[in-house]
């Protein structure tokens, strides 16, 4: 059978499942954040801090093009179970561990089940509607992401404050045994029946050899090494070997990981490299804002949240409506365009902040960004996902995914890394001759003690009455350094969403296949189409 038709009804389950699981894998790398004081706490990690973040993203960045091909070669349906299975017994295995090296090992596990639900989320709603109407879709399941980021840090801190930080990973389980349910009855087995069952493990292994020295190389550089330190351009000089030996070996491979056919499409390359750049926008206005408001204006952690929440909520509302109006009127590029120029005016607002900005003043700052990059974000996988046929659908997806992840993970570095060295050079210049002792000047000097409020507070309240004056002076000049660090972060966002609108110029527009007339979708509404050269299985 090449084509099937499933009831409205089990559209909207197979959506629901869909959304869940994208909840899932996104909420768990913001929802954990709140948690992890407490965590370090109880399982004695201060060192290993980061580790848990990092070992999620880069498992999770590693699979998916791996799944991806997996899934267009076996069908979404077992790939998307063996994802989400291996992802809550991680999450219980996470809930259960008694050292820090073990939540780190079990995080990187849970990375693996997270990338492959996102690698076959989005393919699922390709598989499912033709790319007239998938946009609206592919719209609403982008807008999950940003939901995720709403709620997964007031979430994270609910549950560590009223439970226990260990139900921040069991809370996943009921919610991905409703998804398992949901998608065993409503999915169904779709597969290309012209593929051959050919793994390409020589891809698959040069790839994870490429790719974990690179992406711990820019999670390392400017906090554990410094930028031009041995390890770490050892470290990238050894990736980039491996990236021409694994292009070498999907050259000859029969069923590669990522065919090298898909970058002499124009569409692919601008779209990958545009999914690369919005996602660092977002990741350089959601990481350093929540500083500035604490630190500089000085409100208090919640504060902070309602301030990046407009935020994310304009950037949901606005992959709801770019995916309708895509899905109406059949074109995207203009959209695109102005998806960028949006950011680019957000990114530029967002440069002038200073310490007399008001909270209010900064939060429809990050709403235009916000819009400018909801709009864009579900245009990316509607444009790769049109360009090719129905039986690499997996693969292209999952390649914007991929490179959506690597933005976030080298943005997030670089960011970091020139946001430190600027905070750096300014604390050494600050005059502390009138300090009254090493221990405080040492505490002017260290970036990750003067970007702690709760630190901050403990050292004045300790304070003698005489030199209280000297120490709020003091701080004033750190405000200013902090303001003037993150004035370089957003000068580099200014450079990245220009960078990204010329990309955007040159994206090919092709018509959607599907689009029906009005007359045609009303008649169509009590079944969805399953184009493509598919078989389906109960």
């Amino acid at each position: 059978m090449t084509m099937t038709n499933l009831s409205k009804k089990r559209v909207i389950f197979v959506m629901i499942g869909v959304m869940l699981s994208v909840l899932l894998a996104a909420l768990d790398s913001t929802i954990v954040g709140t948690a992890m004081p407490k965590v370090i706490n109880d399982l004695h990690g201060m060192d290993k801090y980061a580790w848990p973040f990092t070992a999620y993203m880069l498992c999770s960045t590693i699979v998916i093009p791996i799944f991806g091909k997996m899934a267009d070669i076996y069908g979404r349906k077992p790939i998307y179970f063996i994802g989400l299975i291996i992802f809550l017994i991680a999450s219980a295995l996470c809930g259960l561990s008694q050292t820090m090296m073990q939540l780190i090992i079990f995080r990187g596990l849970q990375g693996i089940g997270g990338g492959i639900l996102m690698s076959n989320a989005f393919a699922i709603v390709g598989d499912m509607f033709s790319p007239a109407e998938r946009a609206k879709y592919m719209g609403i399941v982008v807008s999950v992401f940003g939901l995720s980021s709403v709620v997964g840090p007031t979430l994270g801190g609910y549950i560590t404050d009223n439970l226990n930080w260990r139900w921040v990973f069991y809370v996943n389980i009921p919610v991905g045994i409703a998804a398992m349910v949901t998608m065993f009855v409503a999915l169904p087995y779709l597969k290309d029946t012209s593929l051959k069952r050919v793994i390409d493990y020589a891809g698959a292994a040069a790839l994870i050899v490429s790719l974990v020295p690179m992406l711990l190389a820019f999670t390392w550089a400017g906090k554990d090494y410094e930028w031009l330190s041995p390890q770490i351009i050892g470290m990238l000089v050894f990736s980039t070997v491996m990236l021409i030996v694994f292009g070498y070996i999907e050259s000859k491979a029969a069923e590669p990981i990522i065919p090298l056919s898909l970058f002499k499409s124009s569409v692919f390359n601008i779209s990958s490299l545009a999914g690369f750049l919005s996602n660092s926008l977002m990741f350089g206005a959601v990481m350093f804002i929540p500083l500035f408001v604490q630190v500089v204006i000085g409100s208090s952690a919640s504060t902070s949240g309602m301030v990046t929440t407009p935020m994310m909520l304009s950037l949901v509302i606005a992959s709801i409506i770019a995916g309708q109006l895509i899905s109406r009127v059949g074109k995207y590029k203009l959209m695109a365009v102005g998806g960028f120029i949006l950011s680019v005016i957000g990114a530029v607002l967002m440069a002038t902040i200073d310490m007399k900005t008001s909270n209010t003043t900064i939060t429809l700052y990050m709403i235009v960004l916000g819009i400018g990059i909801g709009v864009i974000m579900p245009i990316i996988n509607i444009t790769v996902q049109n360009a090719f046929p129905q039986s690499q659908l997996g693969i292209v997806t999952s390649a914007m995914q991929f490179f959506r992840n690597i933005g976030a993970t080298i943005s997030s570095a670089i960011f970091g890394s020139v946001m430190i060295s600027h905070m750096n050079k300014g604390l050494s210049e600050i005059d502390l001759s009138r300090v009254p002792n090493e221990e405080l000047k040492g505490f002017f000097r260290d970036p990750q003690a003067l970007t702690n409020v709760e630190a901050i507070n403990a050292v004045r309240q300790h304070m003698p009455e005489a030199a209280i004056g000297l120490f709020d002076k003091l701080m004033d000049q750190v405000k200013e350094i902090i303001t003037s660090s993150l004035h370089q972060v957003f000068l580099i966002c200014i450079v990245i969403s220009v960078i990204g609108f010329i990309t955007i110029l040159f994206l090919k527009e092709i018509p959607l296949k599907g689009r029906q007339t009005s007359k045609q979708n009303e008649e169509s509404s009590q079944g969805m189409n399953i184009p493509g050269n598919l078989e389906m299985a109960e």
